[in-house]
Formats: C-alpha cells, structure tokens, sequence
C-alpha cells in the first residue's frame, strides 16, 4: 500500500455574524457581513493586494465568491463583502480597508454613496459594472472601472492603478 503525501491546506473561510449588520425585516439568521480569511501559509507578498483588506461591495452572490476568490489570488488577507449600500457605509464606520471593488448597480440601487464615502475617506476603490461607461455618472466616468464578466488581468491592472495614484507623490 502506498502512502500518499497530504494536500495542502485550503484557504480557510471564516465566517462572522455581526449583529450590527442585521437588515431590518430579516430574522438574525442573516449574515450580511462575511469576512475570509486566507490561508497565513500561502505566501503572497508579491502580489499586488499582499496583506491588504478589501471591501467588496456586491449583491450578486455568485460574482461575490468569483471576485472575492481573484482577490485572494491577487494577495488580499481578508475580504469584507457588503451586499448593499447600507451594509457598506456600516462597515466604513467600523473598518478602514485598503481598497475596494464597488459594483455601480446593486440590485437597481446606485452605489454612489459608498463612492463617497470611500473618496472622502482616501481609500481606493473600484467600480464595476456590467453597462459599460455609459452606465458610470458623468462625475466618476473618469474613475476606475472594470467591465463585468471580470478578467482577473483586468482587476488586477485597475487595483494596480488607483493603489498606485495614492501611493504616488502630488506633482508640483
């Protein structure tokens, strides 16, 4: 009988209900915050995201998991997910994260709010979209965007980006 060597250890999800984050009409047994942890073995100080934590702001439950496993895989440590405005701007009052990835359109509901607030708090973020431009207000249409279906190339380069605009010098 051959012995085979153990798998490696998946990143570990932990998963926290927040009592604060609780939606009025919904009984308790929502969770409306999830923070994931990865993996501490998994050595990602290269990556663009090293150590990071992002918010991700996303109704879509499916691209939620999509997105938030590309961050990990861009080296983010933890991933805080916000389903809608609301959740989003609570956590901001509690958490500064490094970045974030903000959809515009949140089931019909314009993201802008949480735009705001993530400006006026000096943290990059940004927006995704499955309209295009077209679908991005005058005001932010010259912000970082990406188009969904996400590439990982293409979040990846727009993280870069807007991480990079904060950690550059103001030109004289």
């Amino acid at each position: 009988m051959t012995h085979k060597p153990p798998r490696p250890a998946a990143p570990k999800n932990r998963l926290k209900k927040i009592p604060d984050f609780s939606c009025v009409g919904r009984g308790p047994e929502v969770l409306l915050l999830r923070v994931m942890v990865a993996s501490p073995a998994t050595d990602k100080s290269s990556a663009p995201l090293a150590g990071l934590e992002v918010l991700l702001v996303e109704h879509e439950s499916v691209a939620a998991f999509v997105v938030e496993d590309m961050l990990f895989d861009l080296g983010a440590a933890t991933v805080w997910h916000a389903a809608d405005v609301d959740a989003a701007l609570n956590l901001l009052r509690d958490h500064r994260p490094g970045v974030a990835v903000v959809d515009i359109s949140l089931a019909g509901e314009p993201a802008y709010p949480v735009a705001e607030r993530l400006r006026a708090a000096e943290i990059p973020f940004v927006f995704v979209t499955g309209y295009g431009r077209d679908g991005i207000r005058r005001r932010w249409s010259n912000h970082a965007a990406v188009q969904k279906p996400l590439r990982p190339a293409a979040l990846a380069m727009a993280l870069r980006t807007v991480l990079n605009d904060r950690a550059a010098p103001p030109s004289a």
